[in-house]
């Protein structure tokens, strides 16, 4: 299953600057397979080094964390010769080894002619113990397969050049085509065992049953979290915030059982385990985008079959709903764009609420695409007045347009400075240098 991270990784490989690299994201998104497959085709020698299903090899590190050392015994351990540039070590679920975590510097220093890749599905609590020096190691996310990478799992070639490029109007076939393929995304997701049991059986009650036994392997692992925080209580917040998408969340209506603190501590555990994105309010008056009040802010899941399972929308009529974004109250919509700009936003999402007193105004997404602040509103077929948008406008004028999303065929408004897109879009749109390569280099260094 070829995902677009796999080009990250090889300017990763060819890079001067290239440094030890760890690879974030959630259970279940396909992180070991990836760095498997690209290791095994990219290198003479892959050493796989996975410290939950091997924890005797976390003794390698605890003598000492010097280097050469360290390649040494994992010669021994693997059988295998370590060879810089000709070997790929790959440390797995490296949360299970701090230690490991912390001799990724001295292998920068000492070693920089080794390729090394890190990945773990809980390492922001492990890392929250650890002190990385600044300039050692770089950083990049894996998400759930995206709507285009959904297209390449199903080699529709023709829908992979067309969502590859910059947004424009499609002919009435392509547009019903892309709809139909955007419908099924909603419900079959982007986590690769839900996209592969849809791919070779196209059923989606297949996929569906995959999200639920994913579902319930997310909740089993709660418990290695975070001890201090109620498994019950994990399990009711997470459930709720995939109903309340879209809507300002407070923690008061997530769980009813549970007092606020551990209600916050339920759901900033969540945020770390990257099972749900935060969409903060921000200022939108210049760069960065700043945020208004950590008091204000909204909540999308990491992924959309995910959401749909937790709210059992595929057991009601809403799947039949021919404007899609009109399913679920708008809210499927909603995710789908979020998660679909969430890969090209370093991961931040924004919206803009009105701080003024009487005021509802709200916008429901602001995003950053080449130096441009652009206010991002999703909306059913009948979009109405788009008081908010064009309330938003009138108060940042520097701000150049808007993007509106629906169920519509692309169009342009240049005297209400809106453009008007398809969802399938949500990718193309809010990427920089849309022409450029279909992933980012590594930026995030630390």
């Amino acid at each position: 299953m070829k995902r677009l991270v796999d080009n990250l990784l090889l300017d990763w490989k060819n890079s001067s600057r290239r440094k030890p690299l760890i690879v974030r994201g959630a259970r279940q998104v396909g992180k070991t397979f990836t760095i498997a497959n690209f290791g095994a085709a990219n290198y003479k020698t892959l050493v796989v080094i996975d410290f939950e299903r091997n924890p005797v090899l976390k003794k390698i590190f605890e003598t000492d964390i010097q280097p050469s050392r360290i390649v040494d015994e994992l010669e021994l351990a693997t059988s295998k010769k370590i060879t810089p540039g000709e070997t790929l070590i790959f440390f797995d679920e490296i949360q299970e080894c701090p230690r490991a975590l912390v001799s990724l510097r001295y292998f920068y220093e000492e070693m920089p002619g080794l390729h090394i890749i890190a990945a773990g599905s809980l390492l922001e609590f492990a890392m929250g113990e650890i002190s990385f020096p600044v300039g050692r190691i770089q950083f990049a996310e894996i998400f759930p397969l995206n709507f285009l990478e959904f297209q390449m799992a199903l080699g529709n070639e023709r829908a992979i050049d067309y969502l590859s490029c910059p947004p424009k109007e499609m002919s009435d076939t392509s547009h019903l085509f892309l709809m139909k393929q955007l419908k099924d995304y909603f419900f079959v997701g982007g986590m690769p065992e839900a996209v592969k049991t849809f791919v070779e059986t196209k059923s989606i009650n297949n996929a569906i049953e995959v999200q639920g036994e994913i579902c319930n392997s997310l909740k089993q692992d709660f418990a290695k979290y975070n001890p201090h925080v109620d498994k019950q209580c994990l399990a009711g917040v997470f459930t709720s915030l995939a109903m309340n998408v879209g809507k300002q969340t407070k923690y008061t209506s997530l769980n009813n059982d549970f007092s606020n603190p551990t209600i916050k501590k339920a759901y900033n555990t969540l945020v770390q385990a990257k099972l749900v994105h935060t969409i903060n309010s921000v200022n939108p008056q210049g760069f960065p985008l700043q945020i208004m009040t950590s008091k204000i802010f909204k909540t999308c899941m990491l992924d959309i079959g995910i959401m749909n399972f937790l709210c059992g929308i595929y057991k009601t009529d809403e799947y039949f709903k021919t404007d899609l974004s009109g399913i679920y109250r708008g809210a499927m919509a909603e995710q789908f764009v979020g998660q679909e700009i969430a890969v090209n936003q370093n991961n931040e999402l924004f919206y803009w609420s009105r701080q003024a007193k009487n005021s509802s105004a709200e916008v429901d997404y602001v995003i950053a695409v080449n130096d441009t602040i652009i206010p991002v509103e999703v909306k059913s077929a009948k979009a109405g007045k788009l008081r908010s948008m064009h309330q938003f406008l009138k108060e940042y004028p520097d701000c150049k347009g808007g993007y509106v999303f629906s169920a519509n065929n692309y169009s342009e408004f240049p005297e209400q400075k809106l453009t008007f897109l398809p969802l399938y879009f949500a990718y193309s749109a809010s990427k920089n240098n849309i022409m450029d390569s279909l992933t980012e280099k590594p930026v995030t260094i630390i």
